[in-house]
């Protein structure tokens, strides 16, 4: 059984991992990327796995006892009471083709909610903090989500997979929302795109299929700064439907069958 956590703790230990792991980021950047493995519309490099152990090895001394659920793998139990949730490099296909748009994201979960969410921006050097209940802090700073309540006048992001399936269910949407908001991004980092929502740069974010570390921090960031993370389960573990939004959007962009 695990001993009852220290937030603070926690959270310090979170955001040194992730400052650090930033570093290596940086001193990769200019180097020679070697890909472990290359799919239609997906990259995994080495340093994605070299970023998560490192990860893992900063969490470990702190807190040893608390499980890993990472993109790269999982280390322990992650069914217990609390487990990390981490994705090493976000952003990895941008990162791969020279686009400074990635981040590292650590979240700590109990009983399977995210109660602590840490992304570190090494390219733009910005951290956001949150602990549950707690504000969300960009670079020590109390940020909020937007006051945009007009489809119209929304800033949106808008991501899904490449599959046929989705295509399908996707592309209608992305037509119709194209004409209707002010703007629609496709950014290519999930955890940057949740934070971004929460500091009110964009005020809404949609995306059919996304996996757990992908959102795990950058939920709360969002719910802590005033917005909605709303989700609905989807195939395979760890995945879901999803819209981040400021909370006075979602309603009105009618996504219907989209979050299925």
């Amino acid at each position: 059984m695990n001993p009852k956590i220290k937030l603070g703790e926690a959270l310090e230990t979170a955001v040194l991992a992730a400052r650090a792991t930033g570093n290596l980021l940086r001193n990769n950047w200019h180097k020679p990327k070697k890909v472990n493995s290359s799919e239609a519309h997906d990259i995994k490099l080495e340093l994605d796995v070299r970023c998560q152990e490192f990860i893992e090895k900063v969490l470990a001394h702190r807190f040893p006892q608390i499980p890993v659920l990472g993109e790269e793998g999982i280390t322990g139990d992650v069914t217990g009471e609390y487990r990390w949730v981490i994705d090493p490099i976000d952003g990895t296909v941008n990162y791969a083709s020279g686009i400074p748009h990635a981040a590292v994201s650590i979240a700590l979960q109990k009983n399977e909610k995210s109660i602590l969410g840490v992304i570190h921006d090494p390219f733009t050097n910005e951290l956001w903090t949150t602990l549950r209940g707690g504000p969300t802090r960009l670079n020590g700073k109390t940020v909020r989500v937007s006051d945009t309540a007009k489809v119209g006048e929304a800033m949106l992001a808008f991501g899904f997979s490449k599959s046929q399936d989705n295509l399908v269910k996707c592309l209608p949407h992305l037509d119709r929302l194209s004409r209707r908001a002010r703007k629609i991004r496709m950014m290519g980092s999930a955890a940057l795109e949740l934070a971004y929502v929460a500091s009110g740069r964009l005020d809404a974010y949609i995306e059919r299929r996304i996996s757990l570390w992908d959102v795990a921090a950058g939920s709360l960031l969002v719910e802590n700064a005033g917005g909605e993370f709303y989700t609905v389960p989807a195939p395979g573990k760890y995945r879901y439907a999803m819209c981040a939004d400021n909370g006075k959007l979602r309603k009105k962009l009618q996504l219907g069958n989209l979050l299925e």
